[in-house]
């Protein structure tokens, strides 16, 4: 086989991790394809994606399509002369882009597929309580994360991992089975899996605000599995009811207490370097948190600045 010449496609840090792998192994990428600049802040100021900052950095020729199907893209891509595509974090692509280089187009997902296809696979296999996940490399078809199976590698979660901690073992694993992945194209040695389509499989839909809610009526390991899971981002919250005061609460870390009371569930229970919440079988203890307009702090630092009135609770 010829030298392989790649297109890479991704947005976020993950997919930063995976194509800092492929050029510190010495493989040639002709083009990176990420989203277009987006205004944010108060100051509307343009933000680029990570995988442009990274790919400015390296000099790395970069597109950055509103459209997948324009033909001025389709143009600029097919001048690239790539005979791979290789897909980390995107999007979903026209048929015309995966089907373009001669050895195909090949996604990584953050999951065992075929559970969790979709956008939140790492947040999801927390929130489910999940001991296990992993990464899975196949080629792109025309539905979502359902395509051929290249390979696949598992690891375990831990009590306590996050959403945070899971995602830079997934990318450091990630990076692993891609680079296998390439290898196998590249020597011809490539066998397929098919997917298996059960109609019961769990899904990793995109998660919105509404989502990051936190039931205190849940179990408590349901609620530890929750907040863990949307840590660092985009965070689990409640409502912190304080008197008369109403405030937006976001918690980052917690823990379980198995302290048996008779206390209505959402009650709060605190000291001068404590809170917990009271719910069924025992509390969580917020470690970190952010009030409305406030920084990200460790709970106790939080207590020397708020006074919380004895029949505090969230909801």
């Amino acid at each position: 086989m010829n030298d392989l010449r790649i297109v890479f496609m991704g947005t976020p840090d993950f997919a930063v991790g995976i194509l800092d792998a492929l050029l510190e192994n010495g493989h040639t990428i002709v083009g990176v394809i990420t989203a277009p600049d987006r205004p944010a802040g108060r100051g509307r100021k343009l933000n680029l994606s990570a995988v442009k900052k990274y790919a400015l950095e390296q000099q790395l020729p970069i597109l950055q399509p509103t459209n997948l199907k324009h033909p001025d893209f389709i143009k600029e891509l097919e001048d690239l002369k790539a005979n791979l595509h290789i897909v980390v974090a995107f999007r979903m692509l026209p048929k015309i882009v995966w089907q373009m280089p001669e050895y195909g187009t090949f996604n990584l997902h953050a999951s065992l597929l075929p559970e969790y296809r979709g956008a939140a696979p790492i947040n999801w296999a927390i929130i489910n309580g999940e001991k296990t996940t992993g990464v899975t490399t196949f080629f792109i078809d025309d539905k979502i994360d359902t395509g051929a199976m290249i390979l696949q590698e598992e690891i375990p979660i831990l009590p306590e991992d996050s959403a945070g901690t899971l995602h830079n073992k997934l990318m450091l694993l990630g990076a692993d089975i891609v680079l296998k992945t390439v290898e196998r194209i590249k020597t011809g040695h490539l066998e397929t899996t098919v997917q298996n389509n059960a109609i019961d499989l769990k899904p990793a839909h995109k998660i919105h605000k509404d989502t990051c809610k936190i039931n205190w009526n849940l179990s408590k390991v349901r609620i530890y599995d929750f907040i863990r899971g949307l840590c660092p981002y985009p965070t689990a919250w409640t409502t912190l009811y304080n008197g008369d005061e109403q405030l937006t609460m976001k918690i980052y870390r917690a823990e379980i207490s198995n302290e048996s009371h008779s206390l209505r569930t959402g009650q709060l229970v605190f000291n001068k370097s404590e809170i917990k919440v009271a719910v069924k079988g025992g509390y969580i203890n917020l470690l970190e948190i952010q009030l409305q307009g406030k920084r990200r702090m460790f709970t106790k630092d939080v207590l020397n600045g708020l006074k919380l009135s004895k029949n505090a609770y969230v909801g």
